[in-house]
């Protein structure tokens, strides 16, 4: 499946603003990526395995509320994170 990667995210995927990835779930996926591009899925998920509070992840335009959001090998993975400053 294609994940899009947020430009804050992009450090870790070597400039990449997508990439293939597989697994059936959620965690699966981001377990992976972090395999390929360590550190990654630190910066998306916290110690407790939840999703961090400013990002976001949509599986086919639905969001993903947490990692076992089940998957199939078409589908879209789009990361956001949130933007603050003032």
């Amino acid at each position: 499946m294609t994940v899009y990667i947020p430009s804050p995210l992009r450090s870790y995927t070597g400039k990449k603003s997508q990439v293939e990835a597989e697994g059936s779930t959620l965690g699966d996926v981001l377990r992976a990526l972090d395999q390929r591009y360590p550190g990654f899925r630190f910066r998306v998920i916290t110690e407790q395995d939840t999703i961090r509070e400013h990002i976001r992840i949509f599986v086919n335009e639905e969001q993903a509320w947490d990692l076992t959001a089940a998957l199939r090998p078409d589908d879209e993975v789009h990361i956001i994170c949130a933007l603050s400053g003032g």
